[in-house]
């Protein structure tokens, strides 16, 4: 292989070359998205939250939380935090409710994308279960109440740059995603079959 690199003309060896540096590009733009999420996981960098089970150990010392909601423009769902702040305890497991609301008349699909501020907090902030670990459905008229169950990991008392964090604040913002046809075929014979889609 490198013989015959040597062999080529100069303009062959520069062909070579950008061909190379082209396919390295490619690669790296390929693997930055996963490699940039997994950065962010492990620091938590830019607000990212963890993921894990509860804490094994509970502080008196509380920290207050608060919920903020938001969705894309062309996003129809109504969308709110059941309630707008919570305090607990350090390394205490939290439960609390978003509400989402479909007005159309149609079936619509979101993903939840969220971070946590201050940024410095995303490392100790962990979800234990989330409505944002998958995609969500709601019906035509439907409405729901969808959980988030977290706790903040008491660590967080010694990091010099987040111990003095006072309030975290929760954001969501809900995205359209598309329904496969197939997945839509489903629910709608899933709502055909309720025993409730006949009542008058």
């Amino acid at each position: 292989m490198i013989q015959a690199y040597r062999n080529l003309s100069g303009r062959g060896r520069t062909a070579v070359l950008a061909s190379g540096v082209a396919l390295f590009m490619a690669g790296m733009g390929w693997a930055a998205v996963p490699l940039y999420d997994l950065f962010c996981r492990v620091t938590g960098y830019g607000g990212t939250t963890q993921v894990g089970a509860g804490s094994d150990r509970v502080l008196d010392e509380t920290i207050r939380i608060r919920f903020d909601a938001s969705r894309a423009r062309d996003f129809p769902w109504e969308f709110r935090p059941v309630e707008r702040t919570m305090e607990i305890r350090l390394g205490e497991t939290g439960l609390a409710f978003y509400e989402a609301y479909n007005p159309t008349d149609e079936p619509v699909a979101g993903t939840a994308s969220y971070n946590v501020s201050p940024y410095e907090a995303g490392l100790y902030f962990t979800k234990i279960d989330c409505f944002c670990f998958e995609y969500q459905v709601l019906m035509p008229g439907e409405r729901v109440l969808m959980p988030v169950t977290f706790y903040v990991d008491p660590d967080i008392l010694d990091d010099r740059e987040a111990r003095d964090t006072h309030t975290i604040t929760l954001s969501y913002t809900f995205h359209r995603t598309p329904l496969q046809e197939a997945e839509l075929a489903a629910l709608q014979a899933t709502e055909a079959e309720s025993p409730d889609s006949g009542a008058q």
